[in-house]
């Protein structure tokens, strides 16, 4: 089988990139396999090429709608027709159309959500699935627990749909999470393939402040002087608002982005950053999944980021055409409590599950109420049918602990005096087999290489007619 002749007649290109062969030779193997490749290395390849290699459907479950969407416009851009995507965009008309006609789409995206119906997977038990994808596989670890539980129920979808061959795809995962995505996977001995976590291109940054004013003076200097294009992370969906109006007053083209604003408001913003008519996108971390823009050349920490693991899937998004990129963390005293405050508000409170728990209902009415809140209502409605009221409330202290070793590894890269990458690697049970010439701050940095200057105009920031302005903002 010449695996690069079908890249080369699907795609187009003429050679894989570090690791997509090995994992596409043991997905076709028939082999279950676990892919830690860091942003930029093409993971969707590693599903994609098998596609036109295996008979039936390609299942892809994946944890955001926005990166849902972006995937199945990428995959339409290349010229796949038989691509679709079963989530809440559908009305019911279409989505009864895509589901009397499931057999036909070679990829199949779906949120973990709808996967777990009865309906949808009497459905997907008629089609033969070949290979069934768990996209972002670190949420299972990171968000399948304490924000999306029915990410943990994969597994129990698998015997229905005939055992298809298992591939979960990440960019960032320490050892203990690989071993999380084994388990809840029940992935028994899995292909794990693990490419270093460094990105070369990519030069850390730390820079301190008495007093978060300070820091804020210091952001708006730094964007009138660096073009961008770049990502301004906040904590808070108040603070992204914030900075993002302080930048336009500046005269600076930004615009803020946050899970609590409507999708198609999301949308627009995504769309508009990916055209080049924004320059700074300030954000909670709810931005960067399933954003494929090769220049952005910094990403600004303005607060804390809540583990190293998010940090390094942040950062990550810089420097995908392979050219330098800084990423600054801003840190400022108090900045702490804020971080310990994101890390524990999103773990169910002990009231929350004792009313749960002793609820008749099932605790629906709770929410409605006010009592317990939604994020609350849907991990505990999962642990509710597995555990005990104390047994629960034993995970969730087992939870804290876990996310205040995860913030305290993040507060370490902050005061550290040794080489920044280094210390990340090792935080990825990774060792640094050589360092850039920029490298850390740590290690000194020449910013003279790193200023990006003002954004050049170039055809995506261009008059277009309406017509095509309408069409890169509402890809089809």
């Amino acid at each position: 089988m010449n695996l690069e002749k079908t890249l080369y007649d699907a795609y187009g290109f003429t050679s894989f990139r570090p690791g997509q062969k090995e994992v596409i030779e043991k997905i076709l193997g028939g082999e279950d396999v676990i892919a830690l490749l860091p942003t930029g290395m093409g993971k969707s390849m590693c599903y994609q090429l098998p596609a036109h290699l295996l008979e039936g459907s390609v299942l892809i479950v994946s944890p955001l709608l926005s990166l849902m969407q972006d995937q199945v416009a990428q995959l339409k851009k290349m010229g796949e027709k038989s691509v679709t995507a079963l989530n809440s965009f559908l009305d019911p008309s279409e989505r009864t159309i895509v589901l009397n006609n499931l057999r036909n789409y070679r990829f199949i995206f779906i949120s973990p959500e709808m996967l777990v119906q009865p309906y949808i997977k009497n459905k997907l038990k008629d089609i033969q699935i070949s290979l069934l994808v768990a996209d972002e596989a670190h949420c299972i670890s990171q968000w399948g627990f304490d924000f999306r539980p029915d990410y943990l129920r994969i597994a129990e979808i698998l015997p229905a749909l005939g055992h298809p061959r298992v591939l979960a795809l990440t960019a960032t995962a320490t050892a203990k999470v690989t071993e999380e995505i084994k388990k809840y996977l029940q992935l028994t001995d899995p292909f794990i393939y693990s490419h270093p976590m460094d990105r070369k291109n990519i030069v850390y940054d730390c820079r301190k402040f008495s007093a978060g004013n300070e820091k804020l003076e210091w952001l708006k200097e730094f964007v009138k002087t660096n073009g961008g294009p770049g990502i301004i992370y906040a904590g808070t969906r108040n603070k992204s608002r914030e900075i993002a109006d302080l930048l336009n007053m500046d005269g600076l083209r930004a615009a803020f982005y946050h899970g609590g604003m409507e999708h198609q408001d999301r949308i627009f913003v995504q769309q508009q950053f990916q055209n080049g008519e924004l320059d700074w996108v300030c954000s909670t971390n709810a931005f960067g999944m399933g954003v494929h823009i090769p220049d952005i050349r910094h990403v600004i920490h303005f607060q804390i980021p809540t583990s190293i693991e998010g940090y390094v899937q942040e950062v990550g998004r810089a420097g995908r055409d392979g050219s330098p990129a800084l990423a600054t963390l801003l840190y400022a005293p108090g900045d702490e409590e804020m971080l310990e405050s994101l890390v524990l508000d999103d773990l169910p409170t002990i009231n929350e599950i004792r009313e749960l728990y002793n609820s008749a209902d099932g605790g629906s009415q709770l929410v409605a109420q006010g009592i317990i809140r939604e994020t609350s209502f849907r991990v505990l409605s999962y642990w509710r049918t597995r555990l005990t009221e104390q047994q629960t409330i034993r995970q969730i202290e087992q939870q804290k602990n876990e996310k205040m070793m995860q913030s305290a590894k993040i507060k370490k890269l902050i005061t550290l005096k040794t080489c920044l990458r280094e210390y990340l690697m090792e935080c990825f049970d990774q060792q640094l087999v050589s360092k850039p010439a920029n490298c850390c701050v740590n290690d000194g940095i020449e910013y003279s290489s790193l200023q990006s200057g003002p954004r050049k105009e170039d055809a995506r920031t261009s008059p277009a007619t309406w017509q095509k302005r309408l069409e890169s903002i509402l890809p089809c």
